[in-house]
C-alpha cells in the first residue's frame, strides 16, 4: 500500500476572547527540528506533519498528537489550538518575519495580509513523477467532493460568509489557486510551471497553488483543496479517500482509460458549490456535472473509490466514517450549531448575526475538539467511526 501523510494547520487562539494569537515564534522557539511543527505565513497559525503512514489508525494516531503538541506548546503561552480553517472573529493577521513572505505581502498586497486561513494537505507517495501526473489528471475532477466534507469555515473576520468553505473562496485570490487542466506527460507539466514562472508574477515554484500538485520536497502528489477539519477522524477519512483517489487513478490507466476531459470552467462551478454549499444542499456530480443532493455525490465517491478501499481493508472504515458525516454535519455545520446553542441559551432565538460572545463560543467548541488526545490505547476506544464499524 502507498504510504501517504498529511499536513494540518491550525489556529493559535485566545481562550477566552476566541481571538487569534500572534504567537508562532513563541510556540516555536527552542523547539526542535524532528517536532513536526513549523511556521506558516501568519503568527496567527502553526503548521503540524505527520510522518509517512500505512492506515487509517496510524495516521489518526499522528494527526492527534500533533494536535496535542501544538496544544501543548500554546498552553504554555495561555493561549489554545483550535483546527478552524478560518477565524470566526475579527483579526489583524501577522505576517511571519520571512524575507520570502515579506515579499509575498509587498508584491500581493491584501491577498497576503489577510491571508490566514487553515488547510488541510495530504501527500501519497507516487513511484515517479510520471505516475505522479498521471494521478494529477485522473483525479482533478473529484476534488471538489472533498471540499464539501472538509469544509470547516463559515465565518470569516467576525461575519457569516454564506459559504461552508470561505477558506476556498479567499485562497482563490492567488494567481495559480484552484484546478487545473490535463497535463498529459510530465514534459507538459514542467513546461506549464515553467511558463507560469516566466510570468514573472510568482515568486517561485513554491507559489504553484494548483488544486493538486507534484510536491517538491517529497516523492508524492500532494492534494491541497480541504479545509483543515474540525475533527481529526474526519481528517484521517479524508486522507483515506485521497490515496484511494490516487492509487485508482494509477489503476485506470494501466487498464487504458483515459482521464476525464472535462473542462477546468466546470471544475471550478463544482468546486465553488462545494465551497457555497458544503453538505446541506446540491453538489455537482463528477460525471456529468449537474446538479446532485450532496450526499448522493458523496456516496458516489464512495462507489467509485471501492474497489481499492476494500482490497484494502478500509472499505467499512469508509462508509462508517461518511455516514458520521452525513449524520452530524462536516466543520462548518458544527460551528454554526455552537453559535445557534449559545445565542440561544443567552437570549432564547436563534435569529440574526452571531455576536463576539457567539463565536468566541465556536472557537471554545473548536478547542475542545482539536484537544482530544493522541494515546493510541484511548483513540481506539473513543473514535466513533471505529466504534461503528466494531458495532457493525
Amino acid at each position: 500500500m502507498r504510504t501517504f501523510g498529511v499536513e494540518e494547520e491550525l489556529l493559535i487562539v485566545d481562550p477566552v476572547t476566541g481571538r487569534p494569537l500572534a504567537l508562532a515564534d513563541a510556540l516555536l522557539n527552542g523547539s526542535d527540528a524532528g517536532t513536526g511543527l513549523s511556521h506558516e505565513l501568519k503568527l496567527e497559525q502553526i503548521e503540524t506533519q505527520t510522518r509517512p503512514c500505512n492506515g487509517y489508525e496510524e495516521l489518526l494516531h499522528q494527526i492527534r498528537r500533533g494536535r496535542a503538541m501544538a496544544d501543548e506548546a500554546a498552553r504554555k503561552h495561555g493561549a489554545r489550538i483550535a483546527a478552524i480553517a478560518t477565524s470566526p472573529l475579527a483579526a489583524t493577521p501577522h505576517t511571519t518575519p520571512d524575507p520570502r513572505y515579506a515579499e509575498m505581502l509587498e508584491k500581493f498586497g491584501l491577498t497576503a495580509q489577510e491571508q490566514l486561513t487553515c488547510g488541510f494537505h495530504v501527500h501519497t507517495s507516487v513511484e515517479s513523477p510520471e505516475e505522479g501526473v498521471v494521478v494529477l489528471d485522473h483525479i482533478r475532477d473529484k476534488l471538489a467532493v472533498l471540499t464539501a466534507i472538509s469544509a470547516n469555515s463559515p465565518y470569516w473576520r467576525g461575519q457569516q460568509t454564506g459559504f461552508h468553505s470561505y477558506r476556498t473562496q479567499a485562497w482563490n485570490r492567488w494567481p495559480t489557486s484552484g484546478p487545473s487542466a490535463v497535463f498529459g506527460s510530465l514534459t507538459s507539466y514542467r513546461r506549464m510551471v515553467a511558463r507560469l514562472l516566466d510570468t514573472g508574477v510568482l515568486l517561485d515554484e513554491g507559489m504553484i497553488y494548483f488544486d493538486a500538485r507534484i510536491s517538491r520536497a517529497h516523492p508524492t502528489v500532494e492534494v491541497r483543496v480541504a479545509d483543515v477539519c474540525l475533527r481529526a477522524e474526519d481528517a484521517a477519512l479524508i486522507a483515506v479517500l485521497v490515496r484511494a483517489l490516487v492509487e485508482t487513478a494509477t489503476l485506470e490507466m494501466l487498464d487504458g482509460v483515459e482521464p476525464s476531459s472535462v473542462p477546468t470552467a466546470l471544475l471550478r462551478m463544482a468546486s465553488f458549490q462545494a465551497s457555497n454549499m458544503g453538505l446541506r444542499g446540491d453538489l455537482l456530480d463528477f460525471g456529468d456535472f449537474r446538479p446532485q443532493p450532496a450526499a448522493n455525490v458523496v456516496w458516489a465517491l464512495v462507489d467509485y473509490l471501492s474497489p481499492v478501499l476494500d482490497d484494502q481493508g478500509e472499505l467499512e472504515i469508509v462508509k462508517a466514517g461518511i455516514a458520521d458525516i452525513l449524520e452530524r454535519g462536516n466543520g462548518a455545520n458544527e460551528q454554526r450549531d455552537a453559535a445557534a446553542r449559545f445565542t440561544t441559551r443567552q437570549q432564547g432565538s436563534e435569529g440574526g448575526p452571531p455576536t463576539p460572545e457567539a463565536l468566541a463560543s465556536v472557537v471554545g467548541h473548536a478547542v475542545r475538539i482539536t484537544a482530544q488526545g493522541p494515546s493510541a490505547d484511548v483513540y481506539k476506544d473513543r473514535d466513533p467511526v471505529l466504534a461503528r464499524v466494531r458495532r457493525a
